[in-house]
């Protein structure tokens, strides 16, 4: 039997060990996500050119991922945690791979339509079933972290996607096939091939590990299965999703994180054709300069990282953040094409920071009886920005022929947003002697930044 120090020490060792072999392996996950997402950002006016969808249905189809998205979430839940997070992740790789590919025979809006659904039922759950995986395998008091380095990964996947779309759209005419057809195609088998990989590199539970000792693979499995008891005991007991869904701070918490992800994926499909505004531009240099905003948003979530280890309110951070999103925002609208690229770049620090920053206000603050599937409502409503955004854009583009109304519209939304989160209520910091107040001695809707 092991002592409680070694135990310790050995569930320590175990957790380094999965940052550095297993984590990587999600972030590879997590660029071949990104790209296939955000592709048709750099393909829009070559699929404007050569299949006739315009604006508005460009807009549409890019939404539309995220309906499909919605939609298949829960059922996509409900397999994983039947299958296992390593199978579900597997399928859900290949199968977002092959829909990615058929992007390559697109001829019209219907098929454009078609497959930008698919994309999204197939890509449903992925997040949650990373989140999943490192609930088997990473202790309670380190899962912040690694999810927070995977959350930051999309601003590195996002910084990759551009340079690499562009020398995609380069191989324009490359055995007879167009720039966007390299583009889909190439990014599509990739996603496959590491879908792949995925099945045979990662380990469904503790003990398959090989890289882990038999007594690291104990401790980590004690501490793991100690924790989980603690939550079984902690959220027995039916949870009305449909009263929490009515519950004004629920409500408060979709609608700032509705607000960060409508600025993250108007800029993800629309930002490439903001910078092709640019006198002089290529396919090639709309790739990267289109990463310098992604570059700008990592080095700021470093440090809003390192400024959230130390703030007692992560409140504060938060207002801030989005109110460098909407000034970004505004300044990018009102200014020229070069300039815009600067203070989109800084609209990045802001929406991007925020979003991480985001998530540890209802983790801090809610009761863990309705944690879970409060995060669930909250990401499910927030993440029908993703529709909202191109799709509203699309059509101010096709009306206006310019997005800089949509800009303004963000801007608002952004500053909209962090007047909401000094709308959210605190309660009082337990201390780590006290126990977790249940459910009917205080609300768990209550939320605090700690």
């Amino acid at each position: 039997m092991q002592s409680v120090d070694n135990a310790v020490t050995d569930v320590v060792f175990a957790t380094k060990k999965f940052f550095k072999r297993v984590l990587p392996i999600m972030l590879v996950m997590l660029v071949c996500n990104q790209l296939n997402r955000s592709n048709i950002g750099y393909a829009q006016e070559h699929l404007q050119a050569d299949v006739g969808i315009g604006a508005a249905a460009y807009g549409f189809g890019a939404g539309l991922f995220f309906i499909a998205y919605a939609i298949f979430e829960l059922p996509s839940n409900v397999m994983m945690e039947k299958y296992g997070a390593k199978v579900w992740l597997a399928r859900i790789m290949v199968s977002w791979g092959i829909v990615s590919f058929l992007m390559v025979f697109v001829q019209n809006e219907t098929m454009f339509y078609a497959l930008r659904f698919l994309l999204g039922a197939a890509e449903a759950g992925f997040f949650p079933a990373v989140i999943f995986y490192f609930a088997r395998w990473v202790p309670a008091g380190q899962r912040g972290k690694a999810t927070a380095i995977f959350i930051a990964g999309s601003s590195v996947a996002a910084a990759l996607s551009g340079p690499i779309a562009g020398m995609l759209l380069s191989l324009h005419d490359v055995l007879g096939l167009r720039g966007w057809q390299w583009l889909f195609g190439f990014e599509g088998l990739m996603s496959v091939v590491v879908g792949i990989a995925v099945f045979f590199v990662l380990d469904a539970k503790i003990e398959d590990a090989k890289w882990l000792t038999a007594g690291e693979k104990f401790a980590l499995t004690a501490a793991i299965s100690e924790e989980d008891a603690q939550h079984a005991t902690a959220t027995t007991g039916n949870i009305n999703r449909w009263k929490m869904l009515l519950n004004p701070q629920i409500l408060l918490l979709c609608g700032i994180y509705f607000a960060v992800q409508l600025s993250i994926y108007a800029n993800t499909f629309w930002l490439p054709s903001i910078v092709k505004q640019i006198p002089g531009t290529t396919d090639l240099s709309v790739g990267f300069l289109s990463a310098i905003p992604w570059v700008c948003a990592v080095i700021a979530m470093y440090f809003a990282a390192k400024w959230q280890d130390k703030a007692k309110s992560k409140r504060p951070l938060l207002v801030a953040a989005l109110l460098v999103a909407a000034v970004g925002t505004l300044a990018a609208a009102v200014a020229t094409p070069v300039l815009a690229l600067v203070f989109l770049a800084i609209a990045a620090m802001g929406f991007k920071s925020a979003s991480p920053l985001f998530w540890t206000i209802p983790q801090s603050g809610l009761h863990p009886v309705i944690l879970a599937p409060a995060i669930a409502i909250i990401n499910s409503l927030g993440n029908l920005g993703g529709f909202v955004a191109p799709f509203g854009f699309g059509i101010i583009k096709e009306q206006t022929g310019s997005v800089i109304p949509g800009l303004f519209a963000l801007a608002a939304a952004s500053t909209i947003a962090a007047a909401l989160v000094y709308f959210l209520k605190e309660r009082k910091t337990e201390t780590a002697a006290a126990p977790v107040a249940a459910p009917e001695e205080a609300s768990p809707y209550v939320v605090t930044a700690k």
